[in-house]
């Protein structure tokens, strides 16, 4: 299942998630000052620490709307204020909802890349979401023969020049949508999995080598979140929908 870029809607009212979705939510980082400050406000005082820690504006802007959207938007799904939501970590950085009861739980996860961030979201479902944005001048080859497993690069090699570039960032975003599903970091071992990457070959996870696991209880699936960038989501399961919408709650632009 594949979400073509002119499927991100502006989400309905009441905002209904089955239990069996996942929604995901595309958000622009790049605001003005004045909505900024406003989004720091619901931030708690661990994220507030965190963004002052950047060296650089930009991304303590960024930090701070990727968090005050996501606190929004787990919001319009739980009841109560977002600013009381808190949040633990796993031992590999991954961030999980403190719930008080059974029905406050979500499934969520975040990825953003230059001014773009896309959460998904889910009820019951595990999941994993990556965006990255296609810059050039990049070695492809060199990069992947690192990261990417050896059936990977036999497949990028076999791409038409023309399109490895494309193909990469296939690969890359499919992997770590699948790495951040799992909740695992850099310990899990990148040559223990493959992915499709061939342009117009639908996304899918074609093997895992990982003792315990098994390719056909995940899916797979491409989005196109603007010109220019490549994303994917990794589900533990099959979604019997995936609904894209766009975050304008304070009216804030289309992200393409």
């Amino acid at each position: 299942m594949d979400v073509p870029e002119f499927q991100w809607n502006s989400p309905p009212a009441p905002h209904i998630l089955d239990y069996d979705e996942v929604h995901i939510w595309r958000a622009t980082l790049d605001l003005t000052i004045s909505r900024v400050q406003a989004l720091e406000q619901i931030l708690a005082a661990d994220e507030r620490t965190r963004a002052n820690k950047f060296h650089f504006l930009k991304d303590r802007t960024h930090f701070i709307v990727a968090r005050g959207v996501l606190r929004a938007i787990l919001g319009r799904y739980l009841p109560g204020d977002p600013r009381t939501l808190q949040f633990c970590y796993s031992q590999y950085g991954k961030p999980t909802l403190v719930s008080e009861s059974s029905s406050d739980v979500l499934f969520f996860n975040v990825s953003h890349s230059h001014g773009i961030a896309l959460y998904a979201i889910s009820h019951t479902l595990n999941i994993g979401i990556d965006i990255e944005y296609m810059r050039m001048g990049i070695e492809c080859e060199q990069i992947a023969a690192r990261f990417f497993s050896p059936y990977e690069v036999s497949m990028l090699r076999a791409v038409p020049k023309h399109m490895q570039h494309e193909a990469f960032f296939n690969c890359w975003t499919r992997k770590e949508a699948y790495i951040k599903a799992r909740g695992l970091g850099l310990s899990l071992d990148l040559n223990q999995f493959d992915v499709s990457l061939t342009p117009g070959e639908p996304a899918a996870i074609l093997n895992i080598r990982e003792e315990g696991q098994d390719a056909s209880c995940w899916s797979l699936h491409a989005l196109s979140p603007g010109s220019g960038y490549k994303a994917a989501l990794a589900v533990e399961g099959h979604p019997s929908q995936i609904k894209c919408w766009q975050y304008d709650k304070l009216g804030w632009r289309n992200a393409q």
